[in-house]
């Protein structure tokens, strides 16, 4: 057979062939298979189509170079990065068949009709590209694409009519006289079944026949694994495993031959330990060695969500993906721990577990239940068929191995367990805790529902019930013996109870009860545990000591700093010579102590059992020198503590998706690194970031970022995958972000760098164009500037002209004021002589007026030659004269008009305020302004002195004056 030889229409007939063969490759609408019952398989955890959001069937798995997983799903391709789920649909919605992962990113993928592969373009966008145009036209490809294999830099595409090898750009297309079946690699070797036709290797391009039809392994051949040197294992559908040495093919019958031929050989996988896990579809996966052992068989009770596995994927971590009729499972193949679960509910939950004899024990809420155990436990694929034995109904709360004996704590009392037996030891309720004194060890205490009970061995060498000890009845779920021999006991609400028994063991001679009081923080559960012979008290606030001396209880620092978060332990129950367990409320941490004070804690194993160990009954057994059961709610879990998961290198952190939030999410791109600077524009400076590590075990993995351009410090470690940064100032960023794996291994970081632009008001542009709109309005200012230098020149002029004319004003002014001030001098002047006038005038008229009147005086004097007095007749003309002299209406005007021209307008203005006054009162107000004296102004008036104080009064009464006021003050003022 070689390439390209026949005729496509020839294959018409044979497809009626394969669409009657094609339900035994497919998942059957129901089957029923006689199962058997497995124990001991690794934690699986599911992933529904709820969570992953796409169809139910998968049918290929492969993993990227970049750790992202990547799912051939019925609605397209499914891809998973640890802690995101993406769809990328194909066209047309087509259903995904097969994937495929090459070296340089590209994801292959195989549909009906369509075969292509994804990638990542220069925007870091996750785009389909078809290669269905490069088929030659007389191969069109019309059919399903089922398998698809990278190797090297050429890509294997088959169908049932054609193997097509995509290389160089160019596709080339292999055909056989019939149908294929599925094109199978193993190591660089691919085999392919051509229906009713045989076996065939593909060499280059061309196809040779291994063994022909009808030949035993020949037909059905769905997995081919590398085996040993030169050997290759075939898997077939219904005739099971066969070994092909180069030359022929043999029946390999083993243990798994009889299972894989009943429930329908699927696909198989070699793991990188030299196992081969086998996916079915009828009952799950099996894992088988190179003895042909049964390792382990996982199904639908075991934890899968579906028993029909369509694809098996292993990574470099030895996980194995299953791809699932109804969704996708994950498994830890070599994980420490080992899980049974009573998916049934058959003996509810599990408070108790031990391993004796031959037999494994589980003490439960509903009674004590049975199976047998071989002494491989977990290596070896076994058959678990739990019984309740009878008569123990009711609650178990502890089972402790004694002397080899078998104890069992229940509801009911204490019984001795024997195979399938139980033999009662004592009626005390409630048997919480037992275990031997230790000032005596051939007694045993027991807390109870109601107090304390011994034990001791009968006459036959059994524990048998001694007595109970009075003098203390309370609830005693912890009790423990310190090294004085004292009995501590915990109350649940009361605190520690401290118990000195007496002599005989039989009764308390001595209770003491300490609380918050003597220095615990608190009345409420406290726990107690032994560490190195030595009592812990524990609580929500960490461990206590207690210390004889001072009666009183102090933290435990020296342990709490060192445990972390396990310093809140509620129990410590002992492991192996150093190392112990620490039960934080349903977290377990072992802890190693090792030498030289050094805690080594380990938390990350068993992080999985978070959550499921019934909390405050707790219960670790010890079942081989390495091997502990664990009990769970709802089984148990087997540790072991030699087994040593792969430790890879840790892959890089991813930045999986870059969204813009400014209005919803907006896809930007689909990885951190694309090549092209992302500039965002600056009304849409909102950005978010999903990143991932692509690690695929239980580990304890936080995450730190930084955003470079907008904070100079890393963040708080965190388990959120995801970051948002809104309303950023334009600029260029670099967001970076790192992987912590259990809190000491550094994941490379990703670093992504991204630009913010400015607004419109700062680009490049709008600088240019405020360098343009600067430009011309410095011109404008010149030209203002210049005309504001021609005004100011204006003005400056005015002002100087203004200044010039206001000078002169100034000067003009200052001559005037001297001309004024000359004129007020040379008015000063005459006003003073006319002031020294007027009082010449009045002292005149006062020496005339007393000049006529001593006239008038000697006048009447005058005598004749007779000395008589002259006749008054002779003297009248005389005397009228005189009177015309003093009472001469000239000389008071002459003093009125002197007056006036020194006192300008002063009798104006004193009969404006005050009409009332006659011309003799004006008279004498103008002699009291010139203060003259009474007698002076009598003589001016030509009246008595008396008379002028009468004038004086009435005119004082006609201005209203007050009787304290001067007269000539007043008149001096106006």
């Amino acid at each position: 057979m070689v390439a390209v030889r026949v005729n496509h229409t020839g294959f018409r007939p044979v497809f009626l062939l394969i669409l009657c063969l094609l339900p035994c490759f497919l998942p059957p609408l129901a089957a029923a298979s006689e199962g058997v019952p497995s124990t001991g398989f690794p934690y699986v955890q599911n992933f529904t189509k709820h969570t992953y959001q796409a169809g139910n069937q998968n049918w290929s798995v492969t993993q990227g170079p970049d750790g992202v997983m990547y799912y051939g799903n019925s609605i397209g391709l499914l891809a998973y990065d640890g802690n995101h789920w993406q769809l990328y649909p194909m066209p047309h919605n087509l259903t995904v068949r097969a994937v495929a992962a090459d070296n340089k990113g590209r994801i292959y993928t195989g549909a009906f009709g369509e075969i292509g592969y994804w990638g990542y373009n220069s925007k870091g966008r996750f785009l389909y590209t078809s290669l269905t145009d490069l088929v030659p036209p007389e191969f069109a490809l019309k059919d399903e694409v089922w398998k698809i294999y990278t190797d090297g830099d050429r890509v294997l595409f088959q169908s049932f009519a054609s193997i097509f090898i995509y290389e160089n750009g160019r596709m080339e297309v292999v055909r056989a006289e019939a149908p294929f079946l599925f094109l199978l690699k193993a190591g660089d070797r691919y085999f392919v079944e051509v229906i009713s036709k045989g076996l065939y290797e593909l060499k280059n391009k061309k196809l040779e026949l291994i063994a022909p039809a009808g030949a035993p392994g020949a037909s059905g051949v769905l997995s081919v694994l590398p085996f040993r040197m030169g050997t290759f294992l075939i898997g077939t559908n219904r005739d099971g495993l066969f070994l092909y040495d180069g030359h022929f093919l043999k029946p390999w019958q083993n243990q798994a031959n009889t299972f894989l031929k009943e429930n329908q050989l699927n696909n198989g996988v070699r793991l990188q330990n030299g196992r081969f896990a086998y996916g079915t579809i009828l009952k799950g996966v099996v894992v088988v060695d190179t003895a042909g052992n049964v390792v382990q068989k996982i199904d639908k009770s075991s934890g899968l969500q579906n028993n029909t596995v369509l694809s098996l994927y292993a990574d470099p971590m030895q996980n194995l993906w299953l791809g699932l009729d109804n969704g996708i499972d994950h498994i830890e193949i070599d994980s420490p721990l080992y899980f049974y679960f009573d998916k049934g509910g058959r003996f509810g939950t599990v408070y108790a577990s031990i391993i004796h004899d031959n037999k494994i024990y589980l003490g439960t809420n509903q009674g004590l239940f049975y199976s047998a155990w071989t002494p491989d436990g977990v290596s070896l694929f076994q058959n678990l068929d739990f019984r309740m034995i009878p008569g123990s109904q009711g609650q178990v709360w502890d089972l402790s191995l004694i002397d080899g004996q078998l104890l069992c704590g229940h509801n009911d009392g204490t019984f001795r367990v024997e195979g399938d037996k139980l033999v009662k030891v004592s009626d005390a309720k409630g048997g919480w805790v037992i275990g031997k004194l230790l000032s005596d060890p051939d007694y045993l205490l027991q807390g109870t529902y109601n107090g304390l009970v011994l034990y001791k061995k009968d006459g036959s060498g059994n524990w048998a019930l001694w007595h109970r000890v009075e003098g203390f009845s309370g609830p005693s779920r912890y009790v423990e013996q310190d090294n004085s021999g004292n009995i501590w006991v915990s109350h649940a609400y009361k605190g520690l109870f401290r118990l000195t028994l007496s002599n005989d063991l039989r009764r308390v001679k001595e209770s003491s009860n300490y609380g918050k009081a003597s220095g615990l923080p608190t009345d409420y559960k406290i726990n107690i545990s032994r560490l190195f012979n030595r009592l812990l008290f524990s609580s929500g606030a960490g461990f206590y000591v207690f210390d004889e001396v001072s009666n009183r209880f102090s933290p435990y620092q020296e342990l709490n700093t060192k445990l972390g978060s396990f310093a809140s332990s509620n129990r410590i129950l002992p492991a192996d010579k150093d190392t112990y367990w620490f039960i934080n409320h349903g977290k377990v941490a072992l802890v190693d102590f090792g030498s030289g004070g050094e805690l080594t804690i380990n938390t990350n194993q068993f992080r999985i059992l978070d959550g499921r160990m019934v909390q405050e009954y707790e219960n670790i057994s010890r079942i081989r020198a390495s091997d502990y059961l664990i009990s769970i709610d709802d089984g148990f879990v087997v540790y072991s503590s030699g087994t040593r998961q792969p430790q890879p290198d840790l892959p890089p952190v991813l930045i999986r998706r870059i969204e813009n939030t400014t209005d919803g999410a907006t896809a930007i791109s689909d990885r951190g690194s694309s090549g092209v600077l992302l500039e965002l524009p600056f009304d849409r400076n909102n950005i978010r970031f999903a990143y991932s590590l692509p690690l695929f075990h239980q580990a304890n993995v936080r995450f730190q970022y930084l955003l470079e351009g907008y904070s100079s410090q890393w963040s708080a470690w965190g388990g959120a995958a995801q970051k948002e940064f809104s309303n950023l100032p334009h600029g260029e960023y670099t967001f970076k972000v790192r992987a912590r794996v259990d809190g000491s291994q550094l994941a490379e970081a990703a670093i992504y760098t991204f630009t913010v632009l400015p607004p419109w008001y700062a680009t490049t542009w709008a600088f240019l164009a405020y360098a343009v709109l600067a430009t011309l309005l410095a011109l404008l200012l010149r030209k203002l500037y210049y005309l504001k230098l021609q005004r100011d020149k204006a003005r400056i002029e005015q002002k100087l002209e203004q200044e010039k004319q206001e000078h002169l004003k100034r000067e003009a002014l200052l001559h005037e004021q001297k001309l004024v001030k000359l004129r007020n001098e040379q008015l000063r002047s005459e006003l003073s002589g006319k002031s020294r006038e007027l009082a010449s005038t009045a002292l005149n008229i006062v020496y005339k007026n007393e000049l006529l009147q001593n006239i008038r005086v000697e006048m009447h004097k005058l005598e004749d030659a007779d000395g008589n007095r002259l006749p008054a007749a002779r003297l009248r003309k005389i005397q009228k004269i005189i009177d015309e002299g003093m009472g001469d209406r000239h000389d008071w005007n002459r003093f009125e008009n002197s007056f006036d021209e020194a006192h300008e307008n002063y009798f104006k203005k004193l009969k404006e305020g005050y009409p009332e006054l006659t011309p003799n009162d004006l008279k004498l107000s103008a002699y009291l302004r010139m203060n003259m004296s009474s007698k002076e102004i009598a003589s001016l008036l030509n009246i008595t002195v008396r008379s002028v104080e009468l004038r004086r009064y009435r005119l004082r009464k006609k201005l209203n004056m007050e009787h304290d006021k001067n007269l000539v003050e007043f008149f001096m003022g106006l």
